[in-house]
């Protein structure tokens, strides 16, 4: 039977998964929280990482090689730098960078690291079932790239930095880290995000307002998800 992982950064992401699912089993292993729970017959393993890149490598590496899961979702929230995104819109990455990897001095791309690439994609599998589960929804859902970075941005100035130089729709904390251990160790993976805020200077404002719910909306949209995972 496939082990599906469900990932969020903070315990707001996954909450609204939580309380859905069925036989949860709690393990605590590497000072965090593993979930092991049943989903309409699918075995799930789910758990929020802490914010950041260090720690949602350390999360999905754990979910992947402790727990054996072979597919990972991710559910949370983002701020938009496409304007065509507002609060509470679903994106998904069909790549993710890192925005904040800056070795220019170089002559390297932001981004870039000797030995890796400046975008990693998701796999394209699953990023079709999630367009089958929105037209079925009546969702309305964008697919492009999302930058990851360790910083909570909240400024028009990066907001533009981001843009420029890696074309960016969407940006968040997480997703870019998990991308690059799922992909160094050949697991499918998929990032959704719902938008909570513009990631400009009214960002902070705007991320405790909505934050709630747009975790709640993608993590409806995950559960249906799981539902058509073969």
């Amino acid at each position: 039977m496939r082990k599906i992982a469900i990932m969020g950064a903070m315990p707001e992401e996954v909450a609204p998964l939580l309380e859905k699912v069925e036989n949860i089993i709690k393990v605590e292993y590497a000072n965090n929280s593993y979930y092991e729970a049943t989903y309409k017959g699918k075995e799930l393993v789910i758990a929020y990482s802490k914010i950041g890149k260090v720690f949602s490598s350390l999360t999905a590496s754990t979910l992947l090689e402790k727990f054996k899961c072979d597919t990972l979702l991710f559910s949370g929230v983002a701020g938009a730098i496409n304007p065509a995104l507002k609060i509470g819109d679903l994106i998904i990455a069909d790549k993710l960078c890192q925005h904040d990897l800056d070795i220019s001095i170089f002559g390297h791309d932001f981004g870039f690291v000797p030995e890796g690439s400046k975008f990693v994609e998701t796999d394209k599998h699953l990023r079709t079932i999630a367009k089958e589960v929105a037209k079925q929804s009546g969702l309305s859902l964008i697919e492009g790239t999302i930058a990851t970075g360790d910083q909570f941005v909240a400024s028009n100035e990066r907001k533009e930095f981001i843009s420029k130089n890696f074309e960016a729709d969407a940006l968040e904390m997480e997703g870019a880290s998990v991308a690059v251990v799922c992909d160094a160790l050949d697991v499918p993976f998929f990032i959704l995000r719902a938008i909570s805020d513009t990631a400009n200077d009214d960002a902070g404002v705007d991320f405790d307002e909505f934050m709630v719910t747009s975790a709640k909306i993608s993590a409806n949209f995950i559960l249906d998800m799981v539902e058509k995972i073969d």
